[in-house]
C-alpha cells in the first residue's frame, strides 16, 4: 500500500506539470490579452484608458516577455504562495478569492450532505421495494430533479418567493454583512440564506444518486452471497447493510475525484442567477476578461483537487471492497 501511494504521488507531479502547460496554453490562445480587452471596453464606453498604467503593468508582469518565460514565472510563484495578480480586481489573486472560497466550500459541502441524506435512504427503499408505488413515485421525483436545469429551478424559486411571499431569496447573506468581518450575526444570516441554494443545486445530484444507488443495490441483491446469507438466517437489515449496500458504494467512492473540485467550482449558473458570493461567477468573469492569473490559478487548484480526489478514491476502494487490490500479483 505504501509503495502504491508513493508511486501515485510521484505520478501526480508530471500530471500537474502537463496540466499547467495546457491551462496556460489555452488561456493564451484567444487573440489579445486583458489589457487590450480593457482598452477596447473603455473606448466603447467613450472613456480614455490610462495607457501609461497599462504599459507599466505589462512590463511589471512580464507580458513583454516570451510565453515560456511567463509560464515559468507563473508556475514558480505557486511554490512561494504567489498566485499572481488579478488585473480585473486590481488585487492579488489570493485576496480576490478570499471569503468567496470559504462560502463556496460551505455551500458545496452542505449540498453534498443534503444529497447523501436524501439519496441514500430513497435509493435503498426503491431497491428493496422494486416496482412498488413508492418506488415509482420516488423515481419520478428523482427524474424531475435530473430533467430540470438548476438555473431554471432557481428562477422558479425566485418567482414564487417574490409573488407569494414578497421575498428576495438572492445572495448568501443580508446586504449589511457584505465585506464585513465574520461574526455570529453574519453566520446566522448565511445559515438563514443557505438552504435555498442547497436545495436547488442538490436537486439534480440527488436524482442521479438515487438512480445510481438503486441500480447498484439491485445488482448486488441478486447475487448468490445474498441468497446464502438469507438461507443462514441472517436478519434482513444485516443482510442488506453488511454486504450488498457496502458493495454498492463502489461507484460513490470512485466519484470522489469529481466531488472535490465541485466543492470549489460550485454551480456557476445558479450562483449567477441567485447572486451568490461564490467562486463560480468569479471564474466565468476571469475567463471573459482574459484575467489569466486569476483564471489560471483557479483552474490549477481544481486540477490539484481532481488528482488528490482520484488518489483518495483508489485507496478508499481498496479498504471498502476486498476484491480490489492495488498491487498486481501473478496467479496460477
Amino acid at each position: 500500500m505504501l509503495r502504491y501511494i508513493i508511486r501515485r504521488v510521484l505520478i501526480m507531479v508530471p500530471t500537474l506539470v502537463v496540466t499547467s502547460m495546457l491551462i496556460f496554453t489555452l488561456i493564451q490562445l484567444p487573440p489579445g490579452d486583458y489589457f487590450e480587452t480593457y482598452v477596447a471596453e473603455m473606448q466603447a464606453q467613450g472613456e480614455r484608458a490610462d495607457l501609461s498604467r497599462v504599459a507599466f503593468l505589462k512590463k511589471e508582469y512580464g507580458f513583454d516577455k516570451p510565453p515560456v518565460e511567463r509560464y515559468l514565472r507563473w508556475v514558480g510563484g505557486f511554490f512561494v504562495g504567489d498566485y499572481g495578480y488579478s488585473f480585473e480586481y486590481q488585487l492579488p489573486v489570493s485576496e480576490v478569492v478570499g471569503d468567496r472560497l470559504y462560502l463556496t466550500v460551505l455551500v458545496s459541502f452542505a449540498t453534498i450532505l443534503f444529497t447523501w441524506a436524501v439519496a441514500f435512504p430513497i435509493g435503498i427503499y426503491s431497491a428493496t421495494h422494486q416496482y412498488s408505488w413508492g418506488d415509482y413515485g420516488l423515481t419520478f421525483l428523482g427524474l424531475i430533479g435530473i430533467a430540470i436545469p438548476h438555473f431554471l429551478l432557481a428562477l422558479v424559486f425566485m418567482y414564487f418567493a417574490n409573488v407569494w411571499f414578497g421575498l428576495s431569496i438572492g445572495g448568501l447573506m443580508d446586504p449589511q454583512y457584505f465585506n464585513q468581518p465574520l461574526s455570529w450575526a453574519k453566520v446566522g444570516s448565511i445559515l438563514h440564506h443557505l438552504w435555498i441554494p442547497v436545495i436547488i443545486i442538490g436537486a439534480g445530484g440527488t436524482g442521479s444518486m438515487i438512480r445510481a444507488v438503486r441500480a447498484n443495490l439491485l445488482d448486488e441483491l441478486q447475487k448468490q452471497y445474498v441468497t446464502t446469507a438469507r438461507a443462514k438466517g441472517l436478519s434482513p437489515f444485516k443482510t442488506l447493510m453488511k454486504y450488498p449496500f457496502r458493495m454498492s458504494l463502489n461507484f460513490f467512492i470512485s466519484d470522489i475525484g469529481s466531488v472535490l473540485p465541485s466543492v470549489v467550482s460550485g454551480a456557476e449558473l445558479v450562483a449567477i442567477v441567485l447572486s451568490l458570493q461564490t467562486t463560480g461567477p468569479l471564474l466565468i468573469r476571469a475567463l471573459q476578461a482574459q484575467d489569466m492569473y486569476l483564471a489560471g490559478s483557479f483552474l490549477m487548484f481544481l486540477a490539484l483537487l481532481t488528482v488528490i480526489g482520484v488518489l483518495i478514491s483508489d485507496i478508499a476502494l481498496a479498504f471498502l471492497d476486498p476484491r480490489i487490490r492495488l498491487q498486481g500479483a501473478s496467479t496460477k
